[in-house]
């Protein structure tokens, strides 16, 4: 049952495989029907009734299994000229499927489908347009396991020619057959970055029903769109042109800001973050003050704010302000230094 549904979700976004499954279920029609035809006609038993059906579609010439009466004849005739008809259907869809390029894709599809079936707490990336693009350059900047659906092939080739280590999926993200091919299930996020609110809204449906515990970003274009996209599940909406205009005006009043954030995001080399970093039961810091804690001489962390598990933030947080299970911890570091920090916040 598994099995015809992965490959029947396969034949739907491979019209050439499609061709050859229709291929294969019209071949298996001709044998039911020549084995019922023979059984009903001839009054034959099952094994001969089988035997006949296939001596006569491959055409092997092997001759009557028992004497044929006229109608057996005729149905005969019939039965070979539908054989060979599906016959050739099918070696033409297969020489197209090899001949085209079809086979190499498919193989390749085939591998990333097992690649994906392997990871889990990953992010699917729905959209690989411009700003998918900048979303994938940082996730993947980060070590972040990710794998990107879109429709357009050459957006995902020209993904994995500059990152081989991306897990991609061609295919229409409002699909549910394509977020289950990319592990909704097992996903950690979701980001729906197409153009189309109306398209991102659908995934964001799609998305949270498949998997209640996803944490998903929309994009949104209008504001309009931000109570639906919300309502229908999303945890968070962006705008990009508000972000475009923000920046703009943070460039012209506080360009050094602006210059050192450019600095630290856009350094090709640069691992420098802002992070979060949740406290887990057990850690070795819990329990104790920020001070005593002491997680810049230990990790070489700034510690940036704290937020409560009622959602309240301390920003700059005193060093006699305790830690406890469940607070998050906004720091700024590179990646080493965050990995250091994990370990002592117990989640590594």
């Amino acid at each position: 049952m598994v099995y015809t549904s992965i490959m029947a979700r396969r034949s739907e976004r491979n019209p050439a495989l499609k061709k050859l499954s229709l291929a294969l279920g019209l071949l298996f029609a001709v044998y039911a029907v020549g084995v019922v035809g023979y059984m009903l006609i001839e009054g034959w038993g099952f094994q001969d009734a089988s035997f006949m059906t296939v001596i006569t579609v491959a055409t092997v010439g092997y001759g009557e299994v028992q004497k044929l009466d006229e109608a057996g004849r005729w149905f005969t005739v019939a039965l070979i000229l539908g054989g060979m008809g599906v016959i050739l259907y099918g070696v033409s869809s297969l020489t197209a499927f090899i001949v085209e390029g079809e086979l190499g894709d498919y193989l390749r599809r085939s591998k990333m489908e097992k690649q994906i079936e392997k990871v889990s707490g990953h992010y699917i990336l729905c959209g690989a347009g411009r700003v998918g693009t900048c979303i994938m350059a940082e996730l993947a900047k980060m070590g972040h396991r990710t794998v990107v659906v879109d429709q357009d092939l050459s957006h995902l080739s020209e993904w994995r020619e500059r990152h081989p280590e991306i897990l991609t999926v061609q295919g229409d993200a409002t699909s549910d057959a394509v977020l289950e091919t990319a592990g909704i299930r097992r996903a950690a996020g979701l980001l729906a970055s197409l153009h189309a609110d109306k398209d991102n809204l659908f995934i964001v449906l799609s998305a949270r029903a498949l998997n209640p515990d996803l944490r998903i970003v929309a994009r949104a274009d209008e504001e309009s769109s931000q109570d639906k996209l919300l309502r229908a599940g999303a945890d968070s909406v962006v705008f990009p042109h508000l972000i475009g205009g923000m920046r703009m005006a943070s460039q012209m009043v506080r360009p050094n800001v602006v210059n050192f954030l450019d600095t630290m995001l856009r350094e090709r080399d640069g691992s420098l973050r802002v992070e979060e970093v949740r406290l887990a039961p057990g850690a070795p810091v819990e329990g104790k003050s920020v001070a005593e804690a002491d997680l810049p001489g230990k990790t070489g962390v700034l510690l940036v704010a704290l937020r409560h598990p009622d959602r309240r933030f301390e920003f700059n947080p005193p060093g006699h302000h305790p830690l406890e299970a469940g607070m998050v911890l906004v720091v700024m570091g590179d990646r080493a230094q965050l990995d250091a920090l994990r370990r002592e916040t117990g989640t590594a």
